[in-house]
């Protein structure tokens, strides 16, 4: 292999290349690319399947020794040697350049079905202007007599995702038609993406100021709202109380490395190009713990969020399971209405099963238990287009609050967005793949077209399940083999002992602070290893594939 010892170039290019107008653009920028729709429904749904609170002790773990080694290496790479994914590594070696060009093609890939969310998003936005919501209430049938009956037997707002939204055809042999509403949408997502990236960073970073900051807005709203709502208490407590027993399940340690590494949206090639527009003295570590922390910090903020909206959905579900037995009881044994409270339904209930069994035993009575509603979570789409969905129903002035979540997921998307195509058009300008007197907004366009034209197949009645092939195994493996030669690369063959930076070039930092990547030459190594086990887990564990789209 060929060895970088003698090249160090702080590339010619230099004066020619954009810089960031400030330092909080850059900020935003790589926050709004690592804080993405999986902080809103994949980590929540992870903390509370894995034990609550005690899951955050294998999360912290990768976040110090996995996540923050890692990402501090693509900014440095990005910000010394001042070019997009492919173009560093070729500079590197030669022989890394199939590195950048997989990190490349991983992000135009991610890029087509991630932008198809967005659609979803966007439809179930449009939609929220609507008083009652769309999903409120099932449609009626042909013949205007009664309601549809896949709508009773599945739920509004089942309903409306699986069959008005999707209109999912059986299975994926069944390709079916185009839906034009999704259609129309994901024209108007590739337009937004476009004009916002149209010019590079100079673009972008206007944009961002908006796109990163909303999402915060909405869920401090959400949180003040949600925790003034009954149950908010028994939806936290059931979140974070911990479960360390747990631990011992190694199951619990690969998913907490894996949300840790996808979640800040490592080896995809966008924190490469947007560190590679810094000014080569920034202070790059502080940035990796800045942004690492605060990724980390908002997925704990949103579980608290999403967690005392979905307290007040068990306790509201918990409630009417109630109400539907103590009707029942009060028919059959002609008691007085609203002789039976929810708190007095225990001790009647008890007292009719001692007295007369045989009448009880032929009612329709269901089996009540918060806990058993608090189970009933999810994560990616069956969390925001179903579980939180119906949760907005029940809180009054519905319509608001669901132009408020829809408004801040498609937000979200966007920041990513913005991400996932700088690591697809920053390493074409590096190459000059057209000449220079050509507009960058006809490459940017170009691109975009390209994009748009390729996700086509994901507006077919059979779209959803195309994306689910597209993100099992288009991403999720790729992406931890590219870190790994990612590392190998860094510490093999440029040198972990150059520090990336020249003594000369690197900013003050204070002494005795130095990330595990400088200060321990085996951690880089033991990251190596980790992320050689989370490939072998994810080739052999076909049930437990991480999804992209339900994580960045």
């Amino acid at each position: 292999m060929a060895q970088a010892s003698g090249m160090d170039p702080l590339v010619d290019i230099e004066d020619e290349r954009p810089k960031w107008d400030n330092k909080l653009q850059y900020l935003l920028s790589c926050i709004g690319f690592a804080v993405g729709l999986g902080n809103i429904w994949r980590f929540p749904y992870l903390c509370h399947t894995h034990g609550g609170g005690a899951f955050l002790i294998p999360y912290f773990i990768a976040l110090v020794f996995e996540g923050i080694p890692l990402f501090y290496i693509e900014l440095a790479i990005g910000q010394r040697l001042r070019r997009g994914s492919i173009g560093v590594w070729k500079t590197i070696s030669p022989y890394l350049g199939g590195v950048g060009l997989g990190c490349f093609s991983v992000s135009f890939l991610v890029s087509l079905y991630y932008n198809t969310i967005l659609l979803w998003v966007l439809w179930f936005f449009l939609n929220s202007f609507q008083h009652p919501l769309p999903w409120s209430t099932c449609p009626l049938d042909l013949n205007r007599t009664g309601f549809v009956q896949e709508c009773q037997s599945s739920g509004t707002v089942s309903y409306f995702w699986y069959r008005q939204t999707l209109n999912i055809t059986s299975d994926i042999s069944n390709t079916g038609t185009i839906q034009w509403k999704l259609f129309l949408c994901l024209v108007a997502c590739w337009t937004t993406v476009y004009l916002c990236v149209i010019r590079g960073i100079e673009s972008t970073g206007k944009v961002i100021y908006f796109t990163a900051l909303f999402p915060y807005l909405v869920l401090t709203i959400f949180l003040i709202r949600g925790l003034t709502l009954p149950g908010a208490t028994e939806g936290l407590t059931y979140l974070f109380t911990p479960n360390m027993k747990i631990l011992q399940n190694p199951r619990v340690w690969l998913d907490a490395a894996t949300q840790i590494f996808f979640s800040l949206s490592l080896a995809f090639g966008g924190h490469i190009a947007f560190a590679s527009y810094n000014q080569p003295r920034n202070n790059c570590e502080k940035d990796a713990v800045t942004i690492a922390l605060v990724n980390s910090m908002t997925s704990l903020y949103a579980s608290i969020t999403i967690f005392s909206i979905m307290g007040f959905k068990a306790s509201n579900d918990y409630g009417r399971c109630l109400d539907r037995n103590i009707l029942s009881l009060i028919n059959e044994f002609d008691f007085p209405e609203l002789s039976i409270s929810r708190d007095e339904y225990p001790s009647v209930l008890m007292y009719l099963n001692a007295t007369q069994p045989e009448r009880v035993a032929r009612l329709p009575l269901k089996t009540c238990h918060l806990e058993d509603f608090l189970d009933k979570s999810a994560s990616g789409p069956g969390l925001a287009f179903i579980v939180f969905t119906e949760a907005v129903l029940h809180m009054p002035g519905a319509s608001v609050w669901s132009v408020l979540f829809f408004g801040m997921l498609f937000t979200l998307g966007l920041s990513s967005m913005f991400g996932n195509m700088e690591g697809v058009i920053t390493p074409l300008f590096d190459m000059g793949i057209l000449p220079k007197g050509v507009p960058k907004e006809t490459m940017t366009g170009v691109v975009c077209f390209i994009c748009f034209l390729s996700a086509i197949c994901f507006t077919l009645q059979s779209g959803s399940y195309w994306l689910e092939i597209f993100d099992s195994f288009a991403a999720s493996l790729n992406l931890i083999i590219f870190a790994f030669m990612e590392v190998v690369g860094v510490i093999h063959v440029y040198g972990i002992k150059r520090n990336i930076f020249p003594q000369e070039r690197r900013s003050s930092i204070q002494a005795g602070y130095r990330l595990p990547v400088c200060s321990c030459p085996s951690c880089p190594h033991c990251g190596s290893l980790e992320l050689l086990w989370l490939s072998y887990c994810s080739s052999t564990d076909r049930g437990g594939r991480t999804h992209i789209w339900k994580v960045l």
